[in-house]
């Protein structure tokens, strides 16, 4: 058997972490028993699916690398063959029309559930039909088996049983002339000839429905697995405050594609203890049955200690193509200062993210004209005479640097710092303020050899002079 797998989002909501994992692992499963992998856009929910966010889809599946054997296909193109299949389940007897009011279903609903009942269609329409009734408004409904049981293996939860006795005549094509989910997706898996069928949990209840349906039609059963939900680390339904946003906002958050697929393939999927895994790894070892059956938690200090270990070890050239993206958002010219690589070599111990090293990174190519307020207050103004001496000891110090190298640097600071009463301790903070405005940046002596001689000195100058203010209005 040829496998063949799909990815089937509704352009109703941008790509989050959950369809983004579903497209993850339906592509994996496909990639490792080298069949195909189909890009499906269900869009027949017209009042709420929205072209731009099929494009979005789209351009979020290609950012994390996920490519497709056929597609897009689009719901929309294919209503001629969907209108064709009602029509012959309508002359089999398969398929029935329904006139009931939105009045009388409302009325059913409200009876059953003061009856503790669960509320489901009655099939009034099944044995009530009127040759009159052709001049209303009306809906096409699956004649459902009454009785009888649906059983499959899942692969993931093993053995699932619904009594038919619980699934009512859904419809399956709606008042306007649209079908229904639960009718196109069965007819696209059975055109494209889908063998597995990998989706969230969300949809196990929609499982038997579908299968009656496809066994009415005479088509193929799909092999299913239904994926574990997501939950945020409070154990709640994922939210936006739990990290549950558009897939692309974790590009614009400074994580990498390599990243987050290496995190969604852990995320209800394991490897021994293995935690790493590059793209050829996924493909070779990922199997529906090492899937766990309960519920993922999401962990973002997993992942952003996921993307530090991709930031610093992926290619050099590859991450700083990426950060390039993240440094010109924010207009920052990286031709005045180090090439963007050798921030990759700066940054990429201390932060976890390319946009926080893009926070960060300006001082190496453009000047400040403030200091951090609280760092001014503490290193500048509340140690006035400690802050003065060490800014002129280490200006003198690095002005007789005549071979501008890190050991120079180096070998200035350590100079100065013996120099000054409590030695680095009391030196270093100073300096790094003013040379790059905050309390925060790397190492002191690869920081100030980076900038430069000129540019350090020049920021040395401007905070003596800020200081020097200072004192004389106080």
């Amino acid at each position: 058997m040829k496998v063949k797998t799909r990815f089937s989002p509704s352009p109703t909501g941008y790509l989050h972490l959950g369809g983004a994992r579903t497209a993850l692992y339906s592509w994996l499963f496909a990639r490792h028993h080298g069949g195909q992998f189909v890009l499906r856009i269900e869009d027949t929910d017209l009042q709420r699916s929205k072209k731009n966010i099929s494009d979005d889809i789209i351009a979020d599946l290609r950012w994390l690398n996920l490519d497709w054997d056929e597609g897009p296909y689009y719901q929309t193109k294919r209503l001629d063959r969907y209108y064709s299949i009602i029509h012959q389940m309508l002359k089999t007897n398969n398929a029935y029309k329904c006139y009931c009011s939105k009045e009388r279903l409302e009325s059913l609903r409200q009876n059953q559930i003061a009856n503790g009942k669960k509320p489901h269609y009655d099939g009034y329409c099944r044995n009530h039909y009127t040759s009159n009734s052709e001049y209303k408004t009306y809906v096409v409904r699956f004649c459902n088996p009454q009785e009888g049981f649906v059983i499959f293996k899942d692969e993931i939860l093993g053995i699932i049983k619904f009594s038919n006795r619980e699934l009512d005549d859904f419809i399956i094509c709606r008042s306007d002339g649209t079908p229904t989910y639960n009718f196109c997706v069965v007819i696209d898996d059975w055109d494209m000839k889908i063998t597995h069928v990998i989706r969230g949990a969300d949809h196990i209840n929609n499982t038997p429905r579908q299968i009656n349906l496809i066994k009415a039609l005479g088509a193929d059963l799909p092999i299913y697995a239904h994926v574990s939900m997501i939950f945020g680390c409070d154990g709640k339904k994922l939210s936006k405050r739990h990290g549950a946003i558009r897939v692309i906002e974790y590009r614009n958050e400074g994580y990498l594609p390599e990243t987050l697929l290496n995190y969604l393939l852990r995320l209800g999927w394991s490897y021994g203890n293995q935690e790493i895994f590059n793209i050829n790894e996924m493909k070779n070892l990922f199997t529906l049955h090492a899937m766990s059956k309960s519920p993922s938690i999401m962990n973002l200090k997993k992942l952003k200690w996921l993307n530090q270990h991709y930031i610093n070890n992926l290619p050099p050239e590859y991450i700083a193509k990426n950060l390039k993206w993240h440094i010109e958002q924010q207009n920052i010219n990286v031709a005045n200062g180090p090439c963007v690589e050798e921030l990759i070599k700066l940054f990429g111990k201390r932060c976890h993210t390319l946009k926080e090293i893009a926070d960060t990174c300006h001082y190496f190519y453009e000047e400040f004209y403030d200091y951090e307020p609280y760092a001014a207050q503490k290193y500048f103004f509340e140690q006035l005479d400690i802050a003065h001496q060490s800014l002129h000891l280490i200006r003198i110090k690095l002005t007789s640097i005549l071979n501008w190298t890190l050991l120079e640097v180096r070998n200035a600071i350590h100079s100065g710092a013996n120099e000054q009463i409590g030695g680095i301790r009391v030196i270093a903070m100073p300096i790094r303020i003013a040379i790059t405005g905050s309390i925060q940046s790397p190492e002191l002596d690869v920081t100030i050899y980076t900038i430069g001689k000129i540019r350090s000195l020049l920021r040395i100058d401007k905070a003596l002079i800020y200081i020097e203010k200072y004192q004389h209005i106080k």
